[in-house]
């Protein structure tokens, strides 16, 4: 939760991740598609690349990605990449969830993957932090973004 409160402060979407090995955080992230011009940017993908950096590994079978929001398509895809064996998230998304909403991806049968999946750890507190900030963001006008030029 504080890594999205984080990015809500920051202006991002308030969306953040940790992975935990062995009972310690070894990767945290928040959204920092704003500030950093780039889609990519996800909580998640900025949790793994920590993770993978302080693990020595980008292959995570023994790691927990405990998440705020369900996992996009992007997302989903990196933690099938990165193997992590167990994914936690707080609040089905249901426009781009790729963990059930939309489709399961992580449960797709070609892609290989051996992990559990969790729904609902901060489902009250995850789901009010958004409300808050879209109900913010549609009081006010949006900011002009990344701008080159």
């Amino acid at each position: 939760m504080r890594e999205a409160e984080c990015a809500k402060a920051e202006g991002e979407v308030p969306v953040g991740a940790v992975v935990v090995h062995a009972g310690m955080v070894v990767g945290r992230g928040h959204n920092r598609c704003e500030a950093l011009c780039d889609p990519t940017a996800h909580a998640e993908i900025v949790a793994l690349g920590a993770a993978g950096s302080a693990l020595g590994t980008w292959r995570m079978p023994n790691a927990t990605l405990y998440v705020t929001l369900e996992p996009c398509t992007m997302c989903a895809g990196a933690v099938l990449l990165a193997r992590v064996g167990t994914v936690v998230f707080a609040v089905p998304d249901p426009t781009m969830g790729a963990c059930g909403s939309t489709i399961d991806l992580l449960y797709e049968a070609r892609l290989a993957g051996r992990l559990t999946v969790r729904i609902g750890a901060l489902a009250e507190e995850s789901a009010a932090l958004m409300s808050s900030f879209f109900s913010a963001r549609r009081e006010t006008p949006k900011a002009e973004g990344c701008r080159s030029g």
